[in-house]
């Protein structure tokens, strides 16, 4: 029948890219990393260091992942093609709407892997931490950043990510100041690394009686999660901490007692602050891990020797060099000003439907285009 040879066709044109892929994984060198981690595993007093046997424990969990994966994906490209000779065979055209859905289930695993190989920075497999600040323009700019905050909580939904709470501010009438948020899931510091930046909103705005075309500003700030025993050199004699009563969205958002924490990074001047957690130490714990994280982020963008070298200079937020537009009116565009990849359904955008950005962003980086 015609359009199972079409479908076919698409699906064996495919079956060079599942090569490479394996290539690119090196799936001989994993399978043979997991079976010596698991031989080690069995010896006699692996358990006596227990804190070294959970993070072996763990790197045998990552890597079997990995092959399962790769696994499932071949296995599913072999399962279509068989189902497209035996209906093909038997021209059994009750099988057309199953195999096309497989063969899409199929090309669509097959690009999230590979976009997944990417992702081989040293902190691409952490959690990442979201830092959300309004731009000039007050209330309209504070109602950006409560949009922007729900797009990528809605992202992580998607992905069946964690998200926790760590900071939030609320605007002064409507909207959020300011909000950090980690977000719990393999590889989601990998994609949302592309996210860091100025988020340019165009709209007529629903705080202006007039219907006039508002520019609102919002920056996000995206980092790594850093382990508790990774080396940062930070004297304490650089910290200034503040604390102060929390105040956020109401409810069980926020301990609303004099708990809340601020820390200073007096050499660079970047601010962190955590309020959700039960007692002032260990919101302290969390901001001091917020910092951290962030020094590290910043080393690592800007290609430093080490965190000492960080200027505050480099650390100013400039409004207007934004990597994204949203545009509500005069018509509806979402667009990347790094990678050109645009979207009219800002809607869907709106409800975290932002996997093309990532994309786009990841395969322009491999290759050296960004």
């Amino acid at each position: 029948m015609l359009e199972y040879d079409e479908i076919r066709l698409e699906t064996e044109a495919l079956e060079p890219q599942l090569s490479e892929l394996e290539k690119a994984m090196n799936m001989d060198s994993l399978i043979k990393e997991a079976d010596e981690l698991e031989k080690k595993s069995a010896e006699a007093g692996f358990w006596d260091d227990a804190e070294n046997s959970q993070k072996i424990m763990q790197k045998i969990g990552g890597l079997k992942n990995k092959i399962n994966s790769f696994k499932k994906l071949k296995e599913s490209y072999e399962d279509v093609v068989t189902m497209i000779e035996l209906a093909n065979e038997e021209e059994d055209a009750s099988m057309l709407p199953e195999i096309r859905e497989q063969a899409a289930a199929f090309k669509s695993d097959l690009e999230e892997m590979k976009l997944v190989t990417l992702l081989s920075g040293e902190y691409d497999s952490k959690n990442a931490i979201l830092t959300f600040h309004a731009g000039a323009g007050g209330t309209e700019a504070q109602d950006w950043v409560e949009m922007l905050y729900r797009m990528y909580n809605r992202w992580a939904e998607r992905h069946h990510f964690k998200v926790e709470l760590l900071d939030y501010l609320d605007g002064e009438e409507a909207g959020i100041k300011s909000a950090s948020i980690l977000i719990k899931g393999e590889n989601s510091y990998g994609f949302l690394k592309s996210e860091n930046g100025v988020h340019r909103l165009v709209r007529v705005s629903p705080f202006d009686s007039s219907g006039r075309r508002h520019t609102s500003f919002a920056s996000l700030e995206v980092m790594p999660e850093i382990d508790d025993d990774t080396n940062v050199d930070i004297r304490p004699e650089d910290i200034e901490m503040e604390v102060y009563r929390s105040s956020g969205a109401g409810g069980q958002k926020v301990n609303k007692t004099s708990s809340a924490v601020r820390l200073i990074h007096k050499p660079t001047g970047i601010v962190c602050a955590c309020q959700t957690q039960r007692s002032q130490l260990q919101n302290r714990e969390y901001a001091m891990r917020m910092l951290k994280s962030k020094l590290i982020e910043i080393k690592e963008r800007e290609h430093l020797e080490k965190v000492s070298d960080i200027k505050g200079e480099q650390l100013k937020i400039e409004w207007g060099s934004q990597i994204r537009s949203y545009v509500f009116m005069p018509y509806t565009l979402a667009k990347d000003h790094r990678t050109g990849h645009e979207t009219g359904n800002i809607q869907a955008v709106m409800d975290g439907d932002i996997d093309g950005f990532i994309n786009a962003y990841l395969t322009a980086k491999s290759r050296n285009e960004l």
